[in-house]
């Protein structure tokens, strides 16, 4: 189940079943939470995440995890690229199958990064946009915006996003 656009290494690694991704839950973060009405708790996001990722598939965080107590409860092969609140990388290594501390390029023409990445040459998945601002070539993937349920990736690389995309 390879994904479309996405170098050879990584679908070995990540494709065993389906690949989801996520950013900014923002786990434990009362602040957050209480500035943001109706944004679901810690566990209440855990669940949902679950609902969606099964043991065999992938997730890949695109940053801002928040209480790594929760991440550990999540199912699947882990991946997180750090955002601006993943300070002390180590402590992901305990958790996390990979731990990437920027930008990642997954393809010829696509990539994964925390804050968005204005580049003409590639598409670019990102969170911490809460808002949701929209962008050409991009897709903002912040739990925030998409109702806290993963993107199944498989499914939206299906749909070509990176056909746009000129070298």
């Amino acid at each position: 189940m390879a994904l479309a656009g996405v170098y050879k290494e990584f679908n070995e690694r990540w494709c065993k079943q389906t690949v989801w991704i996520y950013s900014d839950p923002h786990f434990g973060d009362e602040e957050l939470a209480a500035g943001t009405p109706g944004r679901p708790s810690a566990d209440e996001q855990v669940a949902m995440i679950n609902s969606c990722v099964g043991r065999k598939d992938t997730i890949i965080f695109l940053g801002d995890i928040g209480d790594i107590e929760y991440a550990r409860q999540i199912r699947g092969y882990k991946v997180l690229i750090c955002g601006n609140h993943d300070v002390g990388h180590t402590v992901y290594n305990e958790v996390f199958d990979e731990v990437y501390s920027g930008p990642l390029m997954i393809g010829e023409k696509l990539l994964l990064s925390h804050e968005p990445v204005d580049v003409p040459w590639a598409f670019n998945i990102h969170g911490h946009d809460h808002k949701g601002h929209k962008r050409k070539g991009h897709l903002n993937v912040c739990a925030d915006v998409i109702n806290y349920i993963p993107i199944n990736l498989n499914q939206f690389l299906k749909s070509g996003p990176t056909a746009q995309v000129y070298t």
